[in-house]
């Protein structure tokens, strides 16, 4: 009986091959979270990759195509023809307001849209001129530094729009509104214009405000027209127009609204500490004590900065308010910032000509009681408040002879020639005394009797 035989699978030479299909690895629980973590990467990576990308290409993409356009320019065979020279230029017919904040419409120095005009500059004098055909205009922002050297008055085209100064990245459009208008009969009208941001990143820490024609009709763009541009200006970021002065100032305004005089500041915090806090305030003590409100802003505030304070303030609204002091015998009428303007003694209107040396001193005495008794004074809105002073009293501004002060409370009394006593001496009455000028005497040397 032969014997059985039994299966070699040594002999097959895929008996040692793992059987695939019928054998699975199950992934384990790290590959799964290396596979999740590189798959977050990947997409992480390429969204951090895709806006560098974008802006490569597009500074490449801008960079040949500067290349590619000075070429052009250079080949006598691909030349475009030259724009004509002209006397047409491009002006703003007035000075944008100033200051200028980010998010607040843009107007002239009188508060109207900036307007444009087309000028013919031949000679010496800008003529207002006109083109039959509309003209397409584009309001740009300029660098402030361009065109600020000697040659103010001229440069090409190619100057002009590589001095325009576009919105930082990742910000809006720098200028917004009304940027493409047309100008017909000579004139356009700038829409709503408004910056988004401050100039305080450029190097000029400046803007201008430009126009440049991008399109004339009836196939008149051979014309060149000088671009039109506004001073400098600085713009500042909106928060800081609450803290902005004002002009003119009004009467209710705080009186850190005046210049040389900060919110909040040294100046402001001692005029506040002595009750002053708006600019009729401020005026009131000016007019009929200027040596106190010295005194009270300190040495801090020279000379050439109380002028510049003093004028800010005179440049005030007056409005339409008068205000009366009555008395036994008298009846004033001032203005708001204590001047008077009418003043009946004893049932006589007092002229500024009829005023003698004891008279004025009475009447500024009342004056001052006025003031102290402000609070109680006979308010009426209209009437004498815009006709001029009776008297200046407490004129700020004090001149001082051989060390004695001289204020405008008594510089009237000089013009009366009825003061006169004999040719050879003139006595003129203060509050403290009389004052004696004799014609031996040296110019300006006074005497006290």
């Amino acid at each position: 009986m032969a014997a059985k035989r039994f299966f070699d699978d040594s002999a097959d030479p895929d008996s040692n091959q793992p059987n695939y299909k019928r054998i699975r690895k199950t992934p384990s629980f790290a590959s799964v979270i290396k596979e999740v973590v590189m798959v977050n990467f990947l997409d992480n990576f390429c969204s951090a990759l895709e806006p560098m990308l974008r802006r490569v290409v597009h500074e490449e993409v801008e960079d040949g195509l500067r290349r590619c356009s000075r070429s052009i320019v250079r080949s006598p065979s691909l030349r475009i023809k030259a724009l004509e020279p002209s006397n047409l230029r491009l002006i703003f017919n007035k000075k944008p307001s100033l200051p200028i904040f980010t998010s607040s419409k843009i107007v002239d120095s009188d508060s109207y849209p900036l307007q444009l005009l087309l000028v013919d500059a031949t000679g010496d004098c800008l003529v207002p001129t006109t083109l039959a055909s509309p003209i397409k205009i584009e309001i740009v922002v300029l660098d402030g530094d361009f065109s600020s050297g000697e040659n103010k008055a001229s440069w090409s085209h190619e100057e002009f729009n590589k001095n325009i100064v576009k919105e930082r990245a990742g910000k809006r459009p720098l200028l917004t509104g009304e940027l493409n208008i047309t100008m017909r009969d000579g004139v356009a009208s700038l829409g709503d214009l408004e910056f988004t941001d401050n100039s305080s990143w450029i190097r000029s820490r400046r803007f201008r405000i430009g126009a440049k024609v991008v399109h004339i009709g009836n196939g008149q763009n051979t014309i060149r027209i000088m671009e039109a541009m506004t001073d400098s200006f600085m713009v500042k970021d909106h928060r800081g127009e609450l803290y902005k002065k004002h002009y003119p100032p009004a009467l209710g305004d705080d009186v850190w609204r005046l210049e040389k005089i900060g919110k909040d500041g040294t100046f402001h915090k001692k005029l506040a500490s002595h009750g002053i806090k708006t600019v009729q305030d401020f005026l009131k003590l000016a007019n009929i004590d200027p040596e106190k409100i010295r005194r009270i802003l300190g040495n801090g505030m020279s000379e050439k900065m109380w002028e510049v304070t003093y004028k800010h303030a005179k440049t005030c609204e007056m409005g339409t308010k008068s205000y009366i002091a009555r008395g036994a015998n008298y009846t004033l009428i001032l203005n708001p910032i204590c001047q008077v303007i009418r003043a009946t003694i004893n049932g006589h209107i007092c002229h500024s000509r009829e005023l003698r040396g004891i008279q004025r001193a009475y009447i500024e005495k009342l004056v001052r009681d006025a003031f102290t008794n402000w609070s109680c004074l006979e308010e009426v809105d209209g009437g004498l408040v815009n006709e001029p002073a009776l008297i200046t009293q407490g004129e700020p501004a004090v001149h001082h002879l051989n060390g004695y002060p001289r204020n405008a409370l008594l510089t009237a009394a000089v013009e009366y020639t009825d003061w006169i006593v004999n040719p050879a001496n003139i006595c003129l009455p203060v509050e403290s005394g009389v004052r004696h000028i004799s014609e031996s005497s040296s110019e300006g040397e006074l005497h006290y009797l």
